[in-house]
């Protein structure tokens, strides 16, 4: 039985129905909101810069990294209940699996139990992506680059969210998604996943404006 400390890796509850849009952070997305708006399901990221303005005001799931120094920084804000992106979501998606606290020493860079606590009195959803959604994105990205890659978020999330996808639904649609940022993330191999997920009718891309 899991503690209120601990809570469960599991992906149940994730939006799978039609139509679902994923919102990235990439500069340019543009004026997409009225699309994203009409979405049945609206996925987003960390600071979801653009929410309540260009990429519209709705979020139904907000991604929210779990490991490294953003995470930190949200926990020594004590207003970061109130803003405006987490006010309004109506889960949370954490994309990496809690670390032992063995291993999270002897300089934490696993903040899953402290953010888990501070969301948990919203009381909405907190899903956190399990260990073999891992081990998947690591084999599909190992496949398009060499050394072991290192997921980004929006992957997993997007990884997550197509694998419990009926293979009926309609493509979900990715805004702002400009493969590109922090450099220890395999960018070009993601890319490229991302092309033949829409190659196969999965997803739809509507790239970043520039």
């Amino acid at each position: 039985m899991p503690s209120a400390v601990d809570p469960p890796a599991d992906t149940v509850g994730l939006p799978t129905g039609s139509p679902l849009a994923i919102v990235g952070n990439a500069p340019g997305t543009g004026h997409v909101g009225s699309a994203v708006d009409a979405a049945a399901c609206v996925v987003r990221f960390n600071n979801a810069p653009g929410f309540g303005g260009p990429t519209g005001r709705r979020v139904t799931h907000l991604a929210l990294v779990n490991r490294g120094g953003q995470t930190r920084e949200w926990l020594a804000d004590r207003h970061f209940l109130e803003r405006p992106v987490v006010r309004e979501a109506q889960a949370f998606i954490l994309p990496y699996p809690m670390l032992p606290l063995a291993q999270n020493v002897p300089e934490p860079i696993c903040w899953t139990r402290e953010i888990a606590s501070l969301l948990r009195p919203l009381g909405r959803p907190i899903h956190i992506l399990p260990q073999a959604l891992h081990g998947r994105a690591h084999a599909l990205l190992a496949a398009r680059t060499q050394g072991s890659p290192n997921p980004s978020t929006g992957f997993l999330v997007t990884l997550a969210l197509l694998l419990d996808r009926p293979a009926q639904a309609r493509p979900a649609d990715a805004y702002g998604f400009g493969f590109a940022g922090w450099p220890g993330h395999p960018w070009a191999a993601e890319r490229a996943w991302f092309a033949a997920a829409e190659a196969s009718g999965r997803i739809r891309l509507h790239p970043p404006e520039g």
